[in-house]
């Protein structure tokens, strides 16, 4: 905080609150990893894949000993923090500085995951994250970005040493007139406008020079066109196809207007907004989430598999849609259909997923809509079109 201060005259006291302190770990503190699970492997192995349920047994001042689940008790701390902070700052952005544990319980809750789910979610050293809180606390949630370290150089978080799955690059494809008029365009092959071409091009330039092993997109035009610009820098890998990663099928609202929409099928969009796992999209072709969700995953799980058991971890660039993108995003942090709105998807945008251990290992999502390439701003400012 005090170099931010040194820099940025504008940045105010900071307020020092005791709920943004590191997890507390007391049989640990001051061991290296390696001298804890050598002391503890039980309670470490559990700490890895059981978060929730990793316990330590502690001693307190009387003598007396008892169970402490550090990651239960940092999640309550998290939850704390937000119905205070909300509850004194609504409507104004605040700059939070904390720890690597901590920010992942405070995502974490802020998406209403529990702390099983904390180790699904990576925290670089001095990395950014944005959150979007729409009023108090149980109010929707919009993660806009998450884990943006192009300020330190790296352009994408830097994989893990113990990593032996595949690492995936999840694209948005770049803007279409629709999306700049914000027409609803679902399954029909709507291409790239000019701007978006732009897009695809600074996607590109920034996985230059990333290994990229293999590549897929959806069979639509414009994840095509994107996914085209980027592998001009990668010419050895073939570009794969999956039907299953189509952008959601918008049936009768297909190439239609909200002001069109609304008119034609009145509350049917509030209520897609407000409530999108109730909504089935009307007409032939229409889908509703459950649908979305099933084969996006589906043919996710495919790609997943197809890459894992290799002699070592390849990266994968995934290029895709909103709807579908957020199906992905909300599956590999353990959310259904009803979180939907929770992840933003800007056009352009990168997002990364890795496997530690392969297909059958607990995804880790690394990133999330990245659009520091598109603009010197660490916020989203791609067009808030329809799907």
């Amino acid at each position: 905080m005090e170099v931010l201060r040194s820099q940025i005259a504008e940045i105010p006291d900071p307020v020092l609150d005791a709920d943004l302190r590191e997890i507390s770990l007391p049989l640990w503190e001051g061991v290296s990893f390696a001298e804890a699970e050598a002391q503890y492997p039980a309670e470490f192995a559990a700490w890895r894949s059981q978060p929730a349920d990793f316990k330590m047994r502690i001693t307190n001042d009387a003598g007396l000993e008892s169970d402490f689940y550090p990651v239960r008790s940092l999640f309550d701390q998290a939850r704390r923090f937000w119905q205070f902070l909300l509850d004194q700052h609504r409507g104004q952005t605040i700059l939070l500085v904390a720890h690597s544990a901590i920010n992942r319980a405070l995502i974490g809750t802020a998406l209403d995951l529990g702390p099983e789910q904390q180790n699904s979610l990576h925290q670089a050293n001095c990395g950014i994250s944005i959150l979007n809180f729409s009023g108090t606390w149980g109010d929707p949630v919009q993660l806009e970005a998450m884990n943006i370290t192009s300020h330190m150089g790296e352009m994408l978080p830097v994989m893990r040493s113990r990593h032996r799955g595949p690492r995936l690059l999840l694209v948005r494809h770049g803007e279409t007139e629709w999306n700049r008029q914000k027409r609803f365009q679902g399954q029909i092959d709507v291409p790239l406008n000019e701007n978006g071409h732009g897009q695809a091009q600074k996607v590109a330039e920034l996985l230059k020079p990333v290994k990229i092993d293999a590549a897929v997109s959806s069979p639509l035009l414009r994840p095509q066109e994107t996914a085209a610009a980027i592998l001009k820098h990668h010419p050895q890998i073939t570009l794969k196809f999956e039907d299953r990663l189509k952008e959601i099928g918008h049936g009768d609202w297909e190439g239609k207007l909200e002001a069109e929409i609304e008119a034609g099928y009145p509350g049917l969009l509030n209520q897609w907004q407000d409530a999108p796992a109730t909504v089935q999209m009307p007409g032939d072709g229409g889908e509703n989430l459950a649908q979305v969700w099933q084969r996006a995953i589906a043919g996710w799980q495919k790609i997943v598999a197809d890459y894992s058991d290799t002699p070592a971890p390849v990266t994968v660039m995934v290029s895709a849609h909103d709807a579908v993108n957020k199906a992905i995003l909300c599956h590999v942090v353990g959310l259904g259909p009803e979180h939907f709105w929770c992840f933003k998807q800007g056009n352009g945008a990168l997002s990364v997923i890795d496997y530690p251990d392969g297909v059958n290992s607990p995804p880790v999502l690394s990133a999330a809509n990245i659009t520091t390439h598109l603009s010197e701003s660490i916020f989203d400012q791609t067009a808030a079109g329809a799907l």
